[in-house]
């Protein structure tokens, strides 16, 4: 088994085994307590791990209650989230009780922003079933739902009191979901290790190796800036212009797939400004292009500018965007409002 221990507003451990749901009830008793636990997951998901789930729960000594939302993006919204914090008061929950996460990014912001919300706070676990989750948003405390008007709007910084990553859960991931991680993986490569970027190339195998290590990246930053006004903004690179995607596609372009356009607009813009040279983008879109990743977009500059101006990281007259400087290093700049549109035409590298 592989730990890691972040140190945040609260301090938790990551665990990262084979075969670990079948004690999550015994770890999860043993860090929270409670009498209570309810499992917030998806269809997909709970017709595959939820039995399994519960049954280590019960030999734990859980009252175990379930809320099933439908899977994919469009849920993440707020009448889910007002219906799952009615569940919690209509099966009255209580602080000490505890809110599992089962599932990808989608169950696991929503249960995240209830266990925040409900009572101003509940225990809460993360359990990740998908690769992105694992390598990325089931660490580091960022709950939320998507508004009409911008993704992740409205949230909170909560962090989790454990994270328990089975890797033999990915073995019934579709190609698709396999790949939107496959992006957030890519994207610490360039952020932060060249060496992760240059072993991605070879394909991911040794998915413990893989979720330690950006897990690890993801540890050292949340400890340096937990709540995103200096070097966590750096885990956006690529987000940007992503979640504009996602927004302007209704969602119809999953996360990844977003993230991986964004990664490759955000570094044609950062070449066009001569942050990075041209080898550092050869790079990037040949191991897009290895993964089957999209590096190109429907949407124009003026849509996807527009879009950006809802983005929760926009600071008054300026929106802070990530461009690398070479692989395994990114920097922060602060882009006027103004200049978005003919950054991001710079970066789709077509005249739109």
């Amino acid at each position: 088994m592989k730990s890691i221990t972040v140190k945040a507003s609260k301090e938790y451990d990551v665990l990262i085994d084979t075969g670990i749901l079948d004690n999550a009830g015994e770890l999860i008793r043993e860090k929270t307590g409670g009498q209570t636990a309810v499992i917030v997951t998806d269809d997909n998901v709970a017709a595959l791990y939820a039995e399994r789930t519960e049954k280590s729960l019960e030999k734990a000594g859980y009252r175990i209650v379930r809320y099933v939302l439908k899977h994919g993006e469009a849920s993440k919204n707020t009448e889910t989230f007002i219906s799952l914090v009615n569940f919690l008061a209509t099966e009255k929950l209580n602080r000490t009780d505890v809110v599992i996460a089962l599932g990808g990014g989608v169950p696991g912001d929503i249960a995240g922003f209830a266990a925040a919300s409900y009572k101003r706070g509940m225990h809460f676990v993360q359990i990740p079933t998908t690769l992105l989750a694992a390598v990325d948003s089931s660490v580091g405390g960022k709950t939320a739902v998507n508004l009409p008007t911008g993704k992740n709007l409205l949230g909170a910084f909560y962090q989790p009191d454990l994270v328990l990553c089975d890797v033999s859960l990915l073995k019934t991931l579709p190609p698709e979901i396999y790949k939107d991680g496959c992006a957030e993986i890519i994207k610490y490569g360039i952020i932060a290790d060249s060496e992760l970027f240059s072993e991605t190339v070879g394909q991911v195998h040794c998915f413990n190796d893989i979720i330690y290590r950006c897990v690890k990246i993801k540890r050292d930053i949340v400890a340096e800036d937990e709540f995103e006004h200096g070097a966590r903004k750096l885990l956006n690179f690529g987000h940007t212009v992503g979640h504009a995607i996602e927004l302007l596609s209704n969602y119809k372009i999953s996360h990844g797939y977003a993230v991986a356009i964004g990664m490759a607009v955000e570094t044609r813009a950062a070449l066009s400004m001569g942050l990075c040279d041209a080898g550092c983008l050869d790079k990037v879109l040949e191991l897009l292009n290895l993964y089957g990743l999209p590096s190109e977009t429907e949407f124009n500059a003026k849509e996807l500018a527009e879009a950006c101006l809802s983005d929760k990281k926009r600071d008054g007259g300026s929106i802070t965007m990530v461009f690398p400087e070479k692989i395994g290093k990114c920097i922060l700049k602060k882009i006027p409002i103004d200049e978005i549109e003919a950054l991001i035409m710079s970066g789709l590298g077509k005249d739109t």
